[in-house]
Parts: structure tokens; sequence; C-alpha cells
């Protein structure tokens, strides 16, 4: 089963058409980047986060306990390669997002692993709000930096000893966009579709439209990205009335392969 019909060929909807629902079906989580499924284990080393965490990193540190895989997505977007996230919380609940992405070049290899958590998501009110995180009018997401303030960190609940290993005496920290011609002033940002499935039959899960664009930033010795995505969900359980639309603003920090086990 392909991941784009994982979420089409629910149990239910695959009961319609005469399909027995207690016969095994294949698993939709199969053949993945780094031998990951869902209901692996992640066990990742604790230096990068020691060295990002000192260096000034909005990263969430993993607890102990974040390494049960609980959802796996494939992210179709306009470039080379391909793209997963291994999700040890979905954000679905109150918990936000924490997983890891993993893109593949066009010839299969691990080319890139960022362990990403969630810094906030937020609901564009107004049509000049979701067309600017859009990029559709020439600006907005896409633009050649984005800029973080205190002041919004500290509205939704960083606490002030974090915010001073992060900002020092700065009021704000610069991003540069991570894509395209850095002299232009806008990119448009890189669109495609993002299939989430939760179990291994693809019984249940999520479709939805990403207008995507990474941003980076230099830290110590190696680089913090702010990935910022307006979501557009199209079904969820296959169910298309279920729509909605956010942005999400998610903090990632690379990772080498030699220091990522999936069990």
């Amino acid at each position: 089963m392909s991941w784009n019909d994982a979420i089409k060929y629910a149990r239910g909807v695959a009961a319609k058409h005469g399909v027995d629902s207690a016969k095994p079906q294949a698993r939709v989580d199969a053949d993945l980047p780094m031998g990951a499924r869902i209901g692996g284990v992640i066990s990742l080393q604790k230096s990068p986060f020691i060295r990002a965490e000192c260096d000034g990193s909005l990263i969430t540190v993993p607890d102990d306990g974040d390494t049960l895989i609980r959802a796996i997505s494939r992210v179709n977007l306009d470039m080379s390669g391909r793209l997963y996230r291994y999700f040890l919380h979905t954000g679905d609940d109150e918990a936000q997002e924490k997983y890891l992405q993993v893109m593949q070049d066009a010839h299969g290899a691990v080319a890139e692993i960022l362990y990403c958590t969630q810094l906030t998501r937020i609901v564009p009110e107004s049509a000049d709000d979701q067309d600017a995180y859009m990029g559709l009018s020439g600006s907005g997401l896409g633009d050649k930096s984005y800029t973080l303030w205190r002041s919004q960190l500290q509205d939704i609940g960083v606490a002030d000893g974090d915010l001073d290993i992060v900002f020092g005496d700065s009021d704000r920290i610069e991003y540069r966009r991570d894509a395209g011609d850095p002299e232009r002033d806008f990119v448009a940002p890189f669109t495609g579709v993002e299939t989430r499935v939760d179990d291994a039959d693809g019984a249940h899960g999520m479709e939805q439209k990403l207008y995507f664009m990474p941003y980076v930033r230099e830290l110590g010795a190696g680089r913090e990205y702010l990935l910022i995505t307006t979501e557009i969900v199209k079904s969820r359980d296959g169910d298309p009335s279920r729509r909605s639309i956010h942005v999400d603003f998610t903090i990632g920090i690379p990772l080498e392969a030699e220091r990522v086990l999936i069990q």
C-alpha cells in the first residue's frame, strides 16, 4: 500500500468495498530509512543536545521516555529526494510535537537527520495573515530572514532563565532563509502534501497540504533550524470534514547518523 493511499484505505473504507478487515494487511510503514517503523524505539546520544543547550539553542532536550515511534509521515515536497518524519509525539493532544526528520537524497542515501521539537503553533485569523504564512503575495514565508523576539517567547511561557541563555543582552535572534539565492529578498516556500499514518496498517492518520520554509542560525560550532510550516489539514482518519489550518514553528538540530539507533 502506498503512502498516498494509506489514509484512503483505512479499515472502515476498505470494508465498504468488500475487503475483509480481519485479514492481515501489509504494513504501510515497511522499508523506511534507518529501519524505522511504528512501535519502533529511537535511541539518541545526548551529547549533541548538551552542546546545543550550552550554546543557547531553543531545542527541547528529549526525555528518557521519548523513545517510541508513535506515527510516521511521508512529506512530498517540490524538492529532490524524500522527506520522512518519525513522531515521538504527534501534537494531537496537549503534548507538543517531537519528531526525527530524515531526508533521503535522490539515490536513497540518508542525507540529513534533524531532531525537531515544536516551539509554538498559531492559527492565522485573517485572509491577509494566511496569505503571508503561505507566501502567496511575494512576501512573508520565504522572506530572506525571520526574527524571533524575546517578548514573543515570554508570551508563550518560556522561562526567563532559559531566555537569558538564548538571548543574552539582546531582545531578538535572527534566522536566515536556508533555501534559494541568499541575496534574493523572497523565495517562494516549498509546497507539498504530508501523509501521516498512526498505525501499521494505515487505519488512522491524517493528510495535510504544506507550505514550508527552513530558516537557520549559527550556534557555536553547529546550527539551529527554525522550520516554519503552514499546514492545511485535508482529512483525519479519512474524514474530509475535519479540515483546519495552523502554522507550526519548530526548532531542529542536526544529528549524525551514528548517534541515532532505531530498533
